[in-house]
């Protein structure tokens, strides 16, 4: 009886601290402006197609589209891998040649100060969670063996892809990203055209 009595009151003040944990994480602030403060419940939408497009390009290679919205991934001469994207806002798109330089899972964002100047309220450091712009996969691009900033990511803000949002970054749905990631060995070369 006093043990059972002891396992009560032991389960209760574990219950207790769950349930002000759970409501703690619900008051707090969201720390990226303009993201939602509802914590996403998926991944997002899977939009990887597969189908039939030269390229020109040796198998492996990623090729981006800023005016088409989509990242395809050669498989061989006459096939790619495709994913619908976000990109870069007015004014923020990019193009260039660069290689996968670096990846990380479910990554830290540091905004870049010029960012930081231009959006006084973001914070110097942001960790990985539902409010982490990167999402939960994020390949890093670099051009002779310098980061250039710009990153293939995901996000927990799915319905952003397809959009014109970031500061010239890629970004797919966590669903994609996650498979992307997958694949993709470093020093593999991404050509991002208009």
């Amino acid at each position: 009886m006093i043990h059972t009595s002891k396992l009560l009151k032991n389960f209760a003040y574990i219950l207790a601290c769950l349930t002000l944990a759970l409501g703690l994480l619900s008051l707090s602030p969201n720390p990226v402006e303009g993201a939602s403060n509802k914590i996403p419940r998926t991944h997002g939408p899977a939009t990887k197609v597969r189908m039939q497009l030269q390229t020109g390009e040796i198998s492996g290679t990623i090729i981006i589209s800023n005016s088409a919205r989509t990242l395809d991934v050669v498989q061989d001469r006459k096939t790619v891998v495709r994913y619908k994207i976000g990109i870069g806002r007015e004014g923020f798109t990019w193009t260039g040649t660069a290689v996968v330089g670096r990846k990380a899972e479910w990554p830290t964002w540091r905004p870049p100060a010029e960012m930081r100047a231009r959006q006084p309220g973001l914070p110097e450091t942001v960790v990985p969670g539902p409010h982490n712009p990167l999402g939960a996969r994020a390949l890093y691009l670099f051009q002779n063996g310098k980061d250039t900033l710009y990153r293939i990511h995901g996000t927990n803000d799915a319905s952003s892809v397809g959009g014109g949002v970031t500061s010239g970054c890629f970004r797919l749905s966590n669903s994609d990203v996650l498979d992307l990631y997958a694949n993709i060995p470093t020093g593999t070369k991404v050509i991002v055209r208009n």
